[in-house]
């Protein structure tokens, strides 16, 4: 796992949906719980024309073998990127090894994590691919928005 830059040029996609997140951020603040959170960044999303689909079932494979259990997606946007939102103190592994266990199941290569549970939004964005993992940029700290 490295980290990675936040450079929106490169990612305008998930760069426009952190975007997307910290506007609901700055208008709720923290202290509500995951499912206020989830349905501002819904309305959100939908206000900036972000294509989006919510609460999508991923099947789970199993050595080539559909189980038939299946996990729920918060979002997955741009039909190919992954977003779990948070709304905790503080992030731990546990919610990165669910972000990875989401993108093998799904068989996407992008994700991120939001956290609306601190002063200002914490993300990570997540590259997976079957060799590798990547993390990138993990505060708002580390991206900057034009807001104009």
């Amino acid at each position: 796992m490295t980290q990675m830059s936040a450079d929106s040029t490169k990612d305008p996609l998930t760069h426009a949906i952190i975007g997307a997140a910290m506007e609901v951020h700055s208008q709720l603040g923290l202290g509500f719980l995951e499912p206020v959170y989830q349905e501002a960044l819904a309305e959100e999303l939908a206000l900036r024309g972000i294509p989006f689909a919510r609460e999508v079932q991923v099947p789970v494979h199993y050595k080539g073998k559909l189980l038939a259990c299946t996990y729920r997606a918060g979002f997955i946007c741009y039909d190919h990127i992954i977003v779990e939102l948070k709304a905790l103190q503080e992030l731990s592994g546990k919610e990165e090894s669910q972000i990875i266990n989401y993108l093998k199941a799904a068989r996407h290569e992008l994700g991120l994590v939001l956290n609306f549970g601190q002063q200002r939004l914490q993300f990570k964005r997540y590259i997976f691919t079957p060799s590798h993992l990547r993390s990138s940029a993990s505060s708002v700290d580390n991206l900057s928005v034009d807001n104009g």
